[in-house]
C-alpha cells in the first residue's frame, strides 16, 4: 500500500485531502510544517511526498532540495496557486516530479499521483509507468522479441535507444527475466534523477560520515544488483565525471564506496537506455566515446508506436483491463469513433501517452465505453495525425514539433493546459520547446 507524505500548512485542507486519499487506499501521514515534515522523513521512507509550495518556516524550493539530499528517488509533487506557476517549475528543475495549481479536482490529484508513483524507482516496480506484459503482432515486435531471446541468454552490455514512451525498461526487463540472472536483482536507476553531486554515492554507496548527512552506511545501486541486472535509463544525462566513474567501473568490477579506501568486487550485467542521439553526443564531446561502445555491446531500437499500427488494439485494450483494475471501474470496450480517432492518431508519447489517456478516460466515462467527448480534444481534432495525407511527410522530429505547436495554440499559448492535454509534465513540455527553438 503507498505510503503517502502530505506537507501543508492549510490544517482543514490538508485533512480534507488525508480523508480523501485514504478513502482511495492510501496511506497517508500528514506534517504541518517543514520541520514537523524533516523529522517524519528520518524516520519513515515515503513512496510518495506533496508538499505545498509555501510553508510558515522554509521555502518550498529549500525543502525540496532537502528531501532530494535525503530520498533521492522519492517523486515529490507541489501544490501551487496559478501565481506561483514560474516558480513551481524552477523547482521542478530541481527534481520535483510534477506541480498541481490549486484548485484542483480530486481526479486531477489521483492522476498525478498515479504518474508519480509509477515513476517510484523500485526493483519491483515500472518507474516509467509502461507495463506492457503483452507481445504485439506487428513485424516490429516480432523482431523486437527476436533481439530479445537472442541477447538475453548472454551478458553482453545492452543499449536500448528510442523515443520517450516506448517501453524501453520493459524490454530491460524482459532481456532480465530471460537470462540466467532472472533470479537476481533488477534494479533500475534513472539518471537524469539524480543530483551530479549525489550520484557518487548513489552507484557505489558511502561509508558513515563521508558526507554531511551521511548518517549511516549505505550500498550503492551497483553492490544491490550484484549477480543481478542494473539498469541505466537516460544514460546520456550522466555527468562527464559520472562517465569516467562509469567506465571504471567497468573495466575492473570493481567499486569503492564514498569514503572508503576496500574495493568491492560486483558482478552486474549493464543494460542501459536512452532517448538521445548517443552518437551524436559523442561526436559533440559530450559522451565519452570509449565509454559508448562498452555499453554498447549489442544494441536495440525500440520502434515507436506509429511503427506498431497492427498491435495498437492489443495495447489498448490491455490499458484498458489496468485501468479498471488500477480506478475500480467496469468500462467495457471503446466506441467506433474512439477506436478510429486512435487510429488517426500519430503518438508522439508513443505508449506511455496511450496508457495516460486511456487511465483518464476510464476515470472520465461513466457509462459502459469509452466515448470520444472523454479524449483530449487534440487526438480527436480534424487536425491530427491523418495517415492518407500525401501532401506532407512528416519525419518524427517534425510531427512531434507540429504537435506540440497545435495542442499551443489550441490552448492559446497555456504551457499548462497544453501539457495536460500532451500528457507530459510541464518540464517535459518546456524541454520540448527548447529543443526544438520554438518561439512561444
Amino acid at each position: 500500500m503507498p505510503e503517502v507524505l502530505i506537507i501543508e500548512d492549510d490544517i482543514p485542507f490538508c485533512q480534507l485531502l488525508e480523508r480523501f486519499l485514504q478513502r482511495h487506499g492510501f496511506t497517508v501521514t500528514t506534517a504541518y510544517s517543514a520541520k514537523e515534515a524533516t523529522d517524519k522523513l528520518n524516520k519513515t521512507s515515503f513512496s510518495l511526498i506533496i508538499t505545498d509550495l509555501k510553508l510558515p518556516d522554509l521555502s518550498g524550493i529549500v525543502l525540496l532540495e532537502n528531501i532530494k539530499k535525503m530520498h533521492p528517488t522519492v517523486p515529490v509533487v507541489l501544490m501551487t496557486v496559478h501565481a506561483e506557476v514560474n516558480s513551481a517549475v524552477t523547482a521542478m528543475k530541481k527534481g520535483a516530479f510534477d506541480y498541481i495549481a490549486k484548485p484542483f479536482t480530486p481526479e486531477e490529484m489521483l492522476l498525478v499521483i498515479g504518474s508519480a508513483l509509477d515513476s517510484h524507482q523500485s526493483s519491483g516496480s515500472f518507474r516509467g509507468g509502461v507495463e506492457v506484459g503483452i507481445h504485439g503482432i506487428s513485424e516490429a515486435s516480432k523482431q523486437l522479441q527476436e533481439y530479445v531471446q537472442l541477447v538475453a541468454p548472454t551478458n553482453l552490455s545492452v543499449l536500448i535507444s528510442g523515443e520517450s514512451g516506448t517501453g524501453k525498461e520493459v524490454i530491460a526487463r524482459q532481456i532480465h527475466q530471460q537470462s540466467k540472472r532472472a533470479a537476481a536483482i533488477f534494479a533500475a536507476v534513472d539518471c537524469g534523477a539524480i543530483p551530479k553531486e549525489l550520484a557518487t554515492s548513489e552507484f557505489f554507496g558511502h561509508t558513515k560520515g563521508s558526507f554531511t548527512g551521511a548518517t549511516e552506511a549505505k550500498a550503492g545501486h551497483f553492490e544491490a544488483a550484484n549477480t543481478g541486472t542494473l539498469f541505466l535509463d537516460e544514460i546520456g544525462n550522466l555527468s562527464y565525471e559520472n562517465q569516467i566513474q562509469l567506465l571504471r567501473v567497468l573495466q575492473e568490477r570493481k567499486i569503492k564506496r564514498l569514503g572508503s579506501t576496500r574495493e568491492i568486487r560486483v558482478d552486474v550485467r549493464i543494460i542501459a537506455a536512452t532517448n538521445e542521439d548517443l552518437q551524436k553526443l559523442v561526436s559533440q564531446g559530450k559522451f565519452r566515446e570509449d565509454l559508448y561502445h562498452r555499453l554498447n555491446e549489442f544494441s536495440i531500437e525500440m520502434p515507436s508506436l506509429r511503427d506498431r499500427a497492427d498491435d495498437l488494439p492489443l495495447f489498448y485494450h490491455h490499458f484498458l483491463e489496468k485501468a479498471n483494475r488500477q480506478l475500480q471501474r467496469r468500462v467495457q470496450g471503446f466506441s467506433p469513433e474512439v477506436e478510429k480517432a486512435f487510429k488517426k492518431y500519430g503518438w508522439p508519447g508513443n505508449l506511455r501517452e496511450l496508457q495516460n489517456i486511456i487511465k483518464r478516460a476510464v476515470l472520465l466515462t461513466r457509462g459502459a465505453r469509452i466515448e470520444k467527448e472523454v479524449l483530449p480534444t487534440p487526438l480527436v481534432s480534424d487536425t491530427v495525425w491523418d495517415e492518407n495525407k500525401t501532401d506532407t511527410v512528416f519525419s518524427k522530429v517534425e510531427y512531434e514539433k507540429e504537435h506540440i505547436l497545435r495542442v499551443l495554440q489550441h490552448t492559446n499559448f497555456n504551457k499548462t493546459e497544453a501539457a495536460k492535454l500532451l500528457k507530459i509534465t510541464r518540464k517535459t513540455l518546456y524541454n520540448k520547446i527548447s529543443q526544438y527553438n520554438m518561439d512561444v
